[in-house]
């Protein structure tokens, strides 16, 4: 059962906040939904977007002015809170790149991080069945995208659940975590040293493995201090040899953070409204 926590006039439709009991994490969750005019008509489109390392269920919705798009385009805009939090967990907030926001879009093995971190289960299950049920959504419809972190779950999520997820892009994601020292200390925490696990979430070793998408936009900051970590070259390299089409583009002077994401939220809203548009 939902629990609003606020709720905001935005572009004539409503931004709202919300909490529930995960049946999957077992602990409370919460996410937030744009909800535009259009959708009082019918069912309309919906994005999750999936935030990076140390944000929120709020950081997209304040940070990108995605809801103007969305309200121009009629698209139901939801975002996911991160990771768990109040776990319990010992040292779950010692890190800023583990544990307490920074969830990594796993299903996690190892304890004690197995018990709390299903964060695969509870968005590609959990989660998208609520949206479907609670809000007027064109279930033929629905994309992924996301940023950093968040950009590795959008790929890892459209590559392997491709009839949940039709259209996806991704700002400056975590390309191949393989090779990062950031996934790799998440995945050797989380599901151990088994590097074929490691390969279920990694955008590039799933596309080497056979998974193929539809063409995604990813847009990546040639000033991003997180450039050697999130291994574009690496992605663009898998693609190309498995004939995996793919819209990468690099922008001179833009870093990582949220003034490159709102810059490019419009290019990103139109991939997607163009793929809604053929189906």
């Amino acid at each position: 059962m939902l629990e609003g926590c606020s709720s905001h006039a935005c572009f004539g439709g409503t931004q709202y906040y919300y909490q529930h009991q995960s049946k999957v994490i077992g602990l409370p969750m919460r996410f937030s939904a744009y909800i535009p005019h259009l959708a009082k008509q019918g069912p309309v489109p919906v994005l999750f977007f999936l935030a990076g390392l140390t944000s929120t269920e709020e950081t997209f919705m304040i940070k990108a002015g995605a809801q103007r798009l969305a309200a121009e385009y009629g698209i139901i805009l939801v975002s996911v809170d991160t990771s768990p939090r109040q776990t319990g967990i010992v040292g779950e907030t010692d890190s800023w790149d583990l544990g307490a926001g920074a969830g990594f879009y796993l299903d996690a093995t190892q304890a004690p991080w197995s018990q709390y971190f299903k964060m695969e289960s509870y968005i590609t299950q959990e989660l998208y069945e609520l949206v479907l049920e609670e809000f007027p959504v064109d279930s033929n419809k629905i994309g992924i995208w996301g940023h950093s972190m968040g950009g590795h779950g959008a790929l890892i999520f459209a590559l392997k659940y491709p009839k949940l997820y039709c259209s996806v892009s991704a700002f400056a994601p975590l390309a191949a975590p393989i090779y990062s020292s950031l996934g790799q200390k998440a995945f050797r925490n989380y599901l151990g040293e088994d590097r074929q696990l490691w390969r279920k979430y990694d955008t590039t070793a799933l596309i080497e493995d056979g998974c193929r998408i539809p063409e995604p936009l990813i847009d990546q900051g040639l000033n991003d201090e997180f450039f050697s970590e999130l291994c574009p070259d690496r992605l663009e390299t898998a693609c190309k040899a498995a004939n995996q089409p793919l819209t990468l583009r690099y922008h001179k002077n833009y870093d990582h953070g949220y003034y490159f994401v709102s810059t490019f939220v419009a290019d990103h809203m139109k991939h997607h409204v163009d793929i809604f548009a053929n189906r």
